[in-house]
């Protein structure tokens, strides 16, 4: 019987009791996927007494087909582009490269907003928590793992509270370690599995990181 949550900040408890085996190490960090995962990870990472960041990432969509995505931009200046659906749905250079533009701003705005002008933390041979608040198709997710990847960490983690089953296997090709705290069956969508699951705000993703880092200077 899967159970539900109250809202991603229960879910970050629960989860965080699955990723025990990562507490107090100094080589873990745990990166949240905005919005909706700050809360979760803001919870993970005050568990396993670890830094918080975020992993802001952009899909690429094909501009007359959004949804399917051509490739990805993110936190830390990475762009990841997959060529062959590029060349298949014969996407200009210069489609490409507006589109980039276009998410590169968006990206920009929401990074100066959640961290303010500090710079994205050296992941070099870290052990990195990818958390978001929960997988269906995992499209992001699988953008977020891609572009990690060109940060040099010696280890991606990717932990949710919910999964679609298929999708949660889908990750053991992609990440070192997929933990989904729960894979109901039948799935149908993440914000079912949440009594809560209203929008968590920029302010409030603002709010989480700050804390996150005000316990974390209080430890060191």
């Amino acid at each position: 019987m899967h159970s539900r949550f109250r809202d991603r900040h229960d879910a970050g408890r629960r989860l965080a009791s699955d990723l025990h085996a990562y507490a107090n190490r100094t080589d873990v960090i745990v990166l949240a996927l905005p919005r909706g995962g700050v809360p979760v990870g803001y919870e993970v990472a005050s568990a396993l007494g670890a830094p918080l960041d975020i992993f802001v990432v952009r899909k690429l969509g094909v501009p007359w087909q959004e949804e399917l995505a051509m490739g990805a931009i993110a936190s830390g200046g990475v762009r990841v582009l997959d060529h062959d659906l590029i060349r298949m749905a014969r996407v200009s250079e210069a489609d490409v490269a507006r589109v980039t533009a276009a998410e590169q701003a968006e990206l920009e705005r929401r990074e100066h907003q959640y961290r303010d002008d500090r710079p994205f933390p050296d992941l070099d041979g870290k052990t990195v928590i990818l958390v978001d608040d929960g997988l269906a198709t995992g499209s992001t997710m699988r953008a977020a793992v891609m572009a990690l990847r060109q940060e040099g960490p010696a280890r991606i983690v990717v932990a949710v509270p919910v999964a679609a089953p298929e999708t949660c296997n889908a990750f053991r090709q992609i990440a070192d370690e997929i933990i989904c705290a729960e894979t109901p069956e039948p799935f149908q969508a993440v914000g079912i599995w949440y009594d809560d699951f209203s929008q968590t705000t920029d302010g409030e993703v603002h709010e989480l990181l700050e804390r996150a880092r005000q316990a974390a200077h209080a430890t060191t």
